[in-house]
Formats: C-alpha cells, structure tokens, sequence
C-alpha cells in the first residue's frame, strides 16, 4: 500500500511538472460514464479513480505554478479545495468499501 503511495506520489509530481498552465487552473472534469454496453462496479470505480487523480494532479500543478509566481492565489485556492474534496471523497468511499468487506467476512455461511 505504502508502495503504491509513493509510486503515486512521485508520478504526480513528475506529471504536474508536465501539466500546461489552463490544467492547472481548472480541475479535471469529470468524464460521463458511456451508457452503451455493461457498466460494472469495477469501471465506475476505475474512471472515479482517475477523474480523482487528475484533479489531485490539478492541484500539485497550481500549486507548483503559484510558487512560480504563474498563478494567482484565488486560482490556487479553487484547485486545492477541489483537490482536497476530491481526496475526502476517496478515503469516504474506501472507509466504506472496506466497512463492507468487513461485514461480509463476519456472515456465517
């Protein structure tokens, strides 16, 4: 876990090094989900995932910009408080997942 952490860290740093200037002032939008075929569990939770890193990344890069004297303070702000929701979100949804798996090890079969 601690592994895929940092992986992830490191890769958002290198990435918001790369992110152009207008990505970091507006968060990542979020994708519609395709209504065509089987949309499972596992897609929904894939495509949450990357609309939340991205904005995570959106939010490294404003902020990197803002210590470059790139980016105003307002813009900054707007990206991290969306960076940040988007993060309590994802701890949220992983409390409950494993809130769920929990109890389903508790049933007796």
């Amino acid at each position: 876990m601690l592994e895929a952490i940092s992986s992830t860290a490191i890769s958002a740093g290198q990435a918001a090094s790369r992110v152009t200037e207008t990505q970091a002032i507006s968060p990542a939008a979020p994708t519609a989900i395709q209504s065509g075929g089987d949309v499972g569990f596992d897609s929904v939770m894939k495509q949450v995932t990357s609309d939340a890193i991205g904005t995570l990344k959106a939010g490294e890069a404003a902020s990197i910009s803002a210590m470059q004297g790139k980016e105003s303070t307002r813009r900054v702000v707007e990206a991290l408080m969306s960076a940040e929701q988007a993060l309590q979100t994802a701890v949220a949804v992983r409390d409950k997942v494993v809130q769920a798996y929990q109890e389903v090890v508790r049933m007796s079969i």
